[in-house]
């Protein structure tokens, strides 16, 4: 399985957010950070503060916060927003799919994935909080 750009951005978003606590952080922060394209990540916060995963605050001083709690925020949920489709490979369209075995195993394979991913909050993600500010060199103020 291989995940989307913008779902491994809306991760490392999500992670920024939850290691720096309730925290106010810049788009610009945030993709000085991670090396990432702001306009990308403008992007990925419109998403997310959409789905009520990110709050946005407004004006000189404003950036953006996570919405709810890390622990309320699953990770399998995230991947499913933003993930557009989950066609590990394109049996719809096989003139052997009717009678193939892949098909089965490779929605077998997708469900585990994902249950190991809904077995995961952000707060799992961001437990190392301290050391994550540190390779994103932030202060923890």
């Amino acid at each position: 399985m291989h995940l989307t750009r913008h779902t491994d951005y809306a991760l490392r978003m999500l992670i920024h957010l939850a290691a720096n606590d309730k925290k106010l952080c810049s788009i610009s922060e945030i993709s000085h950070a991670f090396g990432i394209s702001q306009n990308h990540l403008m992007k990925v916060a419109s998403g997310l503060g959409r789905a009520g995963y990110v709050q946005p605050a407004r004006g000189r001083a404003g950036g953006l916060r996570l919405a709810r709690p890390a622990a309320e925020i699953n990770v399998g949920e995230v991947v499913r927003f933003t993930e557009e489709g989950f066609e590990l490979a394109d049996c719809a369209h096989c003139v052997i799919a009717p009678a193939c075995g892949l098909t089965g195993a490779l929605a077998e394979a997708l469900r585990a994935f994902m249950r190991v991913l809904d077995g995961y909050t952000l707060a799992d993600l961001a437990r190392r909080r301290s050391a994550l500010r540190n390779l994103l060199n932030v202060s923890a103020s």
